[in-house]
């Protein structure tokens, strides 16, 4: 393929304020069979769950037995593309002079491998996180250097835990080591930030100018989509086509929870008046923002990404699996047989929602793989069992083939490293590479 034939990366679709990215296509240089293609981008996301897990749940034999733990049933398709790390450790959770205040510090020092200062008013002081400094290096390369969502706010100030500023534990994401990033709960916020067109108008201008027009965001760049399918390929034009009813459907689900969805039609358009509210169901909730980062890494919006499923120290009340109890009391449990079995319901409730997300990147084809091979999606905890509190030996699950540079479908009982070992390995396939991270010194060796 003449590289004359070839379209930018950059180029989108547009009208009245918004920019819609495209999808990575053959005709940007990605074709197989192209000796002008390039390799796609690598992308980078953390995944936090607060308390822990029940260990036995967790953990696989390495005796005889082959049964799967129990955490590992709602992803077991995926288990050829994961690695479960074993034995990784968060020092700077540790309490130590500190003392109480592990659900502060297990949010807080999760991505930075920093030891938090305590205090609970406005001198906090943590470390950049690992996202953050990603997107200082290579967040000038995509329209966002990175999007940080969450299903549970936050406050800036007040005392959350034991003396630790409520900042600690409602962010997992640091700019600096006094800014956290401001995460976001609104799937409508959330979508928009994608497809503001950053050349003429703010996300909430784009906004305005939707509701101005009660048109979706389809409707306003259809005439250039059309455009835009005209010069393109049979595989190209299939992918385009894939990505705008995906759009679509991203678009009806956001409305619907607002109760404004066109029930007469409206000519066979979607009416959208994006709502400004939160769904009330977690799992209704977490797969819109799982869709918006599936969105965000297939366009190449951004390459970073964090999202908190849960705060450090939720108290949320899983209605929705028949949990009565808050996950952070239960968690707790003191070796109670009924609330073990609620932290254990909790885990495969959450890491549902983790598979959900995984069949979603596995499913958009990039190159001759999956945008799933190109990406490295951590999840796990920075509370190894909520009862004990430990730093040690913490839940931690890495999929995607980070570009074909991780050896996956393995479990790695005992690492021979650190969390912050992990953070260094992970920054070096983003490009990134820095001789030291938190207390890591070394790339983790266990990915290859």
């Amino acid at each position: 393929m003449a590289s004359r034939f070839l379209i930018s990366r950059r180029t989108a679709l547009r009208g009245l304020g918004v920019a819609m990215a495209l999808p990575l296509l053959e005709q940007m240089g990605y074709a197989d069979d192209s000796k002008k293609a390039t390799r796609a981008p690598v992308r980078m996301a953390f995944i936090h769950f607060g308390m822990g897990v029940i260990a036995d749940h967790w953990k696989f034999n390495q005796g005889k037995s082959t049964a799967l733990p129990g955490c590992f049933e709602p992803v077991k398709k995926h288990l050829g593309d994961m690695l479960i790390l074993g034995g990784l450790t968060q020092a700077a959770a540790m309490g130590g002079a500190d003392g109480a205040g592990d659900h502060a510090r297990e949010a807080g020092t999760f991505l930075t491998g920093t030891r938090l200062r305590k205090t609970s008013g406005k001198d906090i002081y943590n470390g950049i996180s690992v996202d953050q400094l990603a997107a200082q290096k290579i967040g000038a390369y995509t329209t966002l250097p990175s999007i940080e969502l969450s299903m549970e706010g936050g406050s800036g100030s007040g005392d959350c835990d034991s003396g630790y500023s409520c900042a600690y534990s409602t962010n997992i994401s640091w700019r600096s080591p006094t800014t956290p990033m401001a995460k976001e709960t609104n799937p409508r916020s959330a979508y928009m930030r994608l497809f503001a067109d950053r050349g003429q108008s703010s996300s909430a201008q784009a906004q305005a100018s939707l509701a101005a027009e009660n048109r979706s965001l389809l409707d306003l760049v259809n005439d250039d989509a059309s455009r835009l399918k005209g010069t393109l390929g049979g595989n190209d034009g299939r992918k385009l086509d894939e990505y705008l009813d995906s759009v679509r459907a991203l678009e009806g689900r956001i409305q619907k929870i607002s109760g404004h969805e066109d029930e007469a039609g409206n000519g066979g358009k979607t009416e959208l008046k994006i709502p400004n509210g939160i769904p009330s169901d977690f799992t209704e909730h977490s797969r819109l923002m799982f869709d918006i980062m599936t969105v965000a890494f297939q366009t190449d919006t951004t390459r970073i990404a964090t999202f908190m499923l849960t705060n450090g120290g939720s108290g949320r009340v899983y209605k929705e699996i028949g949990i009565s109890g808050g996950h952070h009391e239960l968690s707790h449990h003191g070796n109670d047989q009924t609330k073990i079995d609620s932290i254990r319901k909790i885990n495969v409730y959450h890491m549902t929602q983790f598979a959900y997300f995984l069949d979603k990147l596995k499913g958009v084809k990039e190159g001759k793989g999956s945008l799933l091979d190109n990406s490295m999606i951590m999840y796990g905890s920075c509370i190894g069992d909520g009862d004990r509190h430990n730093h040690d030996d913490l839940p931690i699950v890495l999929a995607g083939g980070g570009g074909g540079t991780i050896h996956s479908g393995r479990v790695v009982p005992t690492c021979r490293g650190n969390l912050c070992d992990l953070y260094l390995a992970m920054l070096a396939r983003m490009g990134v590479e820095v001789p030291t991270f938190g207390d890591g010194t070394r790339m983790l060796p266990d990915l290859i």
